[in-house]
């Protein structure tokens, strides 16, 4: 989220009404913190209840951004590039994932955009990633980004953290 964050500020892409950086970050970091436990079946709808366990509160506009990367078990529609952006990356990293797990170091470093490309063309790898949804990455009323681009966007972003993300 912060590397396609970046990448639309620094082109002058993200309206005035876009969430802020941090409503960015924070709502990637904890969209699928309501995927355990007793709570799986009602994904993502329940994220402010399990963070009200915790004694923790988010805004609407993170709850939103939230709701939307499963626009067909909220209703929630992606919108603004915040919402697009968690649409389409959530089953692409994952994708990332595993295409680094069968590099023989499992070093995302290592990991190139062609071979992202090219496993994602393979519907037999990584066979759970929904790749209409990484697809849509290229609407106008979206994010208006070539699939290589995205992809690009994503996987640099992800090679920034890897020490973090353990890969």
């Amino acid at each position: 989220m912060a590397g396609l964050y970046n990448y639309f500020q620094a082109n002058n892409l993200l309206s005035p009404d876009e969430p802020s950086k941090e409503e960015w970050l924070l709502a990637g970091l904890i969209h699928d913190i309501d995927y355990l436990g007793g709570f799986k079946a009602t994904h993502p709808q329940k994220t402010t209840e399990v963070l009200a366990k915790h004694g923790l509160i988010i805004n609407e506009s993170i709850h939103r951004i939230i709701k939307s990367h499963a626009p067909e078990l909220t209703g929630v529609q992606p919108r603004s590039k915040a919402e697009w952006s968690i649409f389409c990356a959530d089953s692409l990293t994952g994708l990332i994932v595993a295409t680094t797990l069968v590099y023989p170091s499992k070093k995302l470093a290592d990991v190139k955009l062609s071979s992202v490309l090219k496993r994602f063309k393979e519907p037999k790898f990584a066979a759970g990633t929904r790749r209409e949804d990484i697809n849509k990455c290229s609407l106008p009323e979206g994010l208006n980004l070539s699939l290589e681009k995205f992809i690009e966007i994503c996987l640099n972003s992800m090679k920034e953290i890897a020490s973090q993300i353990g890969l």
